[in-house]
């Protein structure tokens, strides 16, 4: 079996002259305090010059692989966005983990190698597929640690990123772009775990899918029963008369593509399916139209901003976070009317104070997009107001467009 020493934790950090002796004080700071840790051994500093630069080289010496774990998840996450925070564009850094190798004592058949691609293995991680060097088995806690640490870790990155994008208009955008990127949670998969955090919440009926655990309500009658039934049906009970040959103003493509017969034959398949599974099937593409608009958007700001200098992707960016800002906001609106409705159902107070802050938090929305657009565009509000008028129309427009597209591809999809 290969034996490793104790890991080390090099951080690199390449400054200009301007900074140097503030990065020196600030790093000496840091390694005396990273003493205090559990999980650290020792720590130097070591300093040498190249080209363009000085370079302060710290090494942290971990306890074990272990410790080196929490340690690059939590402490060493949290110098690399100090320094970023402090001193900016003035300051690269550099890290690395490094061991002792003594695989070449070992014969041939014992030198440790990747499980998944059998490349040598000389670290934590395999240099060629990504994958950790060490496959133990864990405990069921550590398991759901893994899992939900981000959730359940009050600093984690989660947190640093939910709480400036709900309250501060702009500033993970324009933070990202100035390059302090490591204290948040990547822009896509910020947007991604809200989008999903959503549709779970909107879409999740505790009294549906619970309902053993709820009283059951009064049954309805045979006659409510049908008139419900009808309702579902009223949207397409004119099958038989279903045609869009007589549309005059739809291009002769869509014609072609939808004669009359195929036009009632999906008219009788959605009629087959009920109004409730025609939702559903609006509600499974309602992400992938979301997604369909952020580029559309870009665009806009691109036109938008013709002397700003900023790449396409920066302008999408800029939309990635603002629509995870809004389903940031969704997400608390349900929380917030169900949480309400428990503890005051019947209580007018309550009822008006519910639909007083819901109000305040739509209202809440459009704002946050104009400041937004100031924080991260730098434009005077007499350069800004034009350009989020004609952003707000575009962007009803493109969700508009979008959303035809979803009750479009619902209706083929039966």
């Amino acid at each position: 079996m290969t034996n490793y020493a104790s890991p080390l934790y090099e951080m690199n950090f390449v400054a200009t002259d301007e900074v140097l002796s503030d990065v020196d004080s600030w790093l000496q700071d840091k390694a005396r305090a990273s003493l205090q840790l559990d999980g650290i051994d020792s720590a130097r500093v070591f300093e040498s010059e190249i080209e363009g630069g000085a370079v302060r080289s710290c090494l942290f010496q971990a306890l074990d692989d272990n410790s080196l774990d929490e340690l690059l998840d939590g402490y060493f996450s949290d110098v690399e966005a100090e320094a970023l925070e402090r001193f900016g564009s003035q300051v690269s850094i550099e890290s690395r983990t490094l061991r002792a190798d003594h695989s070449l004592e070992l014969t041939p058949g014992e030198s440790p190698t990747c499980l998944n691609c059998g490349t040598h293995l000389r670290g934590q991680y395999c240099g060629h597929c990504g994958q950790r060097s060490r496959t133990r088995l864990i405990s069921i806690w550590q398991l759901l640690r893994e899992a939900f640490g981000d959730l359940l870790e009050l600093d984690s990155r989660l947190w640093r990123t939910v709480l400036p994008l709900l309250t501060r208009p702009g500033q993970l955008t324009r933070d990202y772009l100035e390059g302090r990127r490591a204290r948040y949670m990547p822009p896509f998969r910020t947007y991604l775990v809200l989008s999903v955090i959503f549709f779970v919440v909107a879409f999740f009926d505790p009294q549906d899918e619970l309902g053993l655990f709820f009283e059951p309500e009064p049954q309805q009658t045979s006659g409510e029963e049908t008139n419900e039934s009808d309702d579902d049906n009223n949207l397409f009970e004119n099958c038989e008369t279903a045609s869009i040959a007589d549309e005059e103003d739809l291009p002769e493509w869509v014609k072609k593509r939808f004669p009359d017969d195929r036009v009632r034959q999906i008219c009788e398949r959605n009629k087959a399916r009920g109004i409730d599974n025609f939702a559903g099937a609006m509600l499974d593409n309602i992400p992938v139209a979301l997604i369909v608009l952020l580029p559309f958007m870009a665009l806009v700001l691109k036109v938008l901003y013709p002397l700003s200098r900023r790449y396409f992707v920066e302008h999408l960016l800029f939309f990635v976070h603002f629509h995870a800002f809004f389903f940031l906001m969704l997400i608390l609106q349900i929380l917030f009317s169900r949480a309400t409705g428990l503890l005051g159902p019947e209580d007018g107070t309550v009822d008006s104070i519910s639909t007083l802050v819901l109000v305040v938090a739509s209202f809440y929305i459009p704002v946050y997009l104009y400041k937004a657009m100031r924080h991260v565009y730098g434009q005077a509000h007499l350069v800004t107001l034009p350009k989020y008028a004609m952003l707000s129309m575009a962007y009803f427009a493109g969700a508009t467009l979008t959303m035809v597209g979803v009750v479009f591809v619902a209706l083929l999809s039966a």
